[in-house]
């Protein structure tokens, strides 16, 4: 989808910096000086305006969350809500991810989300996908031993494909998996997207998968 760019959003983001991480690679092994605390660490790549991270933050301020969203006009949304529900502990990393142990040490992240990402659909682009292998042995590597994967998506076909891609990894285990998420589980337990709602007023069921790392 075509995000309408929003004029200065240099400037604007800027003014949101107490939530900003320039750097990530810096803090690679000592995040708890990018994100001071003593509580879990938690990522999501692609999080977009932001909803879903600030939502967690808000309902689990004893964790610690850090964002990456590479759309700045989009970013934008998200440091805004951030500021606005005082979430002090969720930061952003305005930049599209490409190697995670280039920013996190083995063991360094506790859980790491996936929602909504693009599906990639045809086979010349299946690496940029963030649910192929080679991605799931890179979350792995940063994730503690028992740490955690969710992802949804809408999109059944990458959905499927994502299935696939995890039970070809040795050291993933599928805790859930539906692809009716608002069928079957609680919606207070559910934290939503900004897409999700949409799609979930307009009928479509979402698929969700929670994975845990041996």
């Amino acid at each position: 989808m075509r995000q309408r760019r929003i004029k200065n959003v240099d400037e604007k983001i800027m003014t949101h910096g107490s939530f900003l991480i320039e750097d990530p690679h810096e803090f690679k092994g000592r995040w708890t000086d990018a994100v001071p605390g003593e509580g879990p660490l938690y990522i999501e790549i692609g999080c977009g305006k932001g909803k879903f991270i600030t939502g967690l933050a808000v309902r689990n301020p004893e964790r610690r969350f850090i964002g990456f969203e590479g759309h700045q006009s989009v970013a934008l949304h998200a440091l805004e809500k951030a500021e606005s529900l005082e979430c002090g502990n969720v930061h952003f990393v305005l930049q599209y991810v490409n190697g995670l142990t280039e920013i996190f040490d083995k063991g360094e992240i506790d859980g790491i989300y996936l929602n909504f990402s693009d599906p990639w659909p045809k086979a010349r682009h299946e690496k940029r996908r963030l649910t192929c292998g080679p991605r799931l042995r890179e979350y792995s590597a940063v994730l503690k031993p028992g740490g955690f994967i969710e992802f949804k998506t809408d999109n059944d076909g990458l959905f499927e494909y994502s299935i696939d891609e995890i039970r070809k990894q040795e050291d993933m285990e599928i805790l859930e998996l539906s692809r009716d998420l608002h069928g079957d589980f609680p919606e207070e337990s559910i934290v939503t997207t900004e897409y999700e709602e949409k799609f979930s007023a307009a009928g479509k069921k979402i698929n969700y998968v929670r994975i845990k790392t041996l």
